[in-house]
């Protein structure tokens, strides 16, 4: 079973140190009290984050959706982007990380003062948690490519949970993700309310037909940067790009499909419900990784 979060086993990670409302800490004493409101009921915000060569690839474009999302459930931060960014370059630097690095940020309400759902039940103030481990992905994905299985788990309505927040509340792409393992696959497809095709339980979906390159509306899924970022680039280079809906037989016919991320960047699919995506050739997928690795090149050398 692979998924597009599987990376090498680095032993540095057993050490690393994890930061605590302030705190940086090694990770065995790296703590959340049980009445924290994101152990409790889920209620919270986290962004994921790749360092490359001492540079958070895109932090503004990932700090608007954070606080964007904080605002949305009336989370206070705690802090303004500045003051992320300090811990994030602490957190870096207690553990001489420079590349090769994923960050998860949370955020959760904080310590509720008693076990219930009612948000003015956590008066302690918000707790923030950074996790960075040493983290490479796994070259064998990139030829392989990754099995996904349409499941039944469904991407929500606005009005239920928006799929767009970035919630510490992941059980319905859990649950997707179980799906797909009792398939046999390493990921799930999920459709949208209407059945058009929208996301896997993990990342943003794309499929390539006849030299174009296409992934759903985005009325459904997470907004995410690496996504926006694939959008950008095929309309930059000429590589024609279409944002619609679209159902699981363009997907079955397609040339081409990859997934999108912060961690993997761009993963190829190899298989549908068993069905061969292509032939195997992917020189659209080829391309945009390429475009990619340059963007990430050129906000590297900008940022440094």
């Amino acid at each position: 079973m692979s998924t597009t979060h599987e990376a090498d086993e680095d032993i540095r990670n057993r050490d690393i140190k994890i930061y605590v409302n302030g705190d940086i800490v090694h990770r065995d004493a790296a703590k959340v009290s049980v009445y924290d409101s994101g152990f409790m009921l889920g209620d919270g915000i986290w962004e994921g984050m790749r360092l490359y060569d001492g540079v958070w690839a895109f932090f503004d474009e990932h700090m608007d959706r954070f606080f964007n999302s904080c605002k949305t459930i009336s989370m206070d931060v705690g802090m303004d982007k500045a003051g992320i960014a300090q811990a994030m370059k602490d957190t870096a630097a207690a553990n001489d990380m420079t590349g090769d690095v994923h960050c998860r940020l949370m955020l959760t309400r904080g310590i509720k003062d008693k076990p219930f759902q009612h948000p003015q039940l956590s008066t302690s103030g918000p707790t923030l948690v950074i996790i960075m481990e040493h983290s490479k992905p796994v070259d064998r994905l990139q030829s392989a490519g990754i099995r996904l299985a349409t499941v039944p788990q469904v991407r929500g309505m606005p009005m239920a949970q928006d799929p767009k927040l970035n919630s510490h509340s992941k059980l319905n792409c859990i649950i997707a993700c179980l799906q797909a393992e009792a398939a046999g696959a390493d990921e799930g497809l999920m459709l949208d309310p209407q059945g058009f095709v929208n996301t896997t339980n993990a990342c943003n979906f794309f499929i390539v037909r006849r030299g174009e390159v296409w992934t759903s509306t985005g009325d459904y899924c997470m907004n995410g940067v690496t996504r926006q970022k694939v959008i950008d680039l095929c309309r930059e280079n000429g590589i024609p790009v279409f944002e619609k809906n679209f159902s699981l037989y363009e997907t079955y016919g397609a040339d081409e499909a990859f997934l999108t991320g912060t961690f993997g960047a761009q993963t190829p699919v190899a298989e549908i419900d068993g069905k061969p995506i292509g032939t195997g050739e992917r020189p659209v997928t080829a391309r945009i990784q390429a475009l990619y690795k340059e963007l990430i090149r050129d906000h590297v050398a900008a940022q440094s």
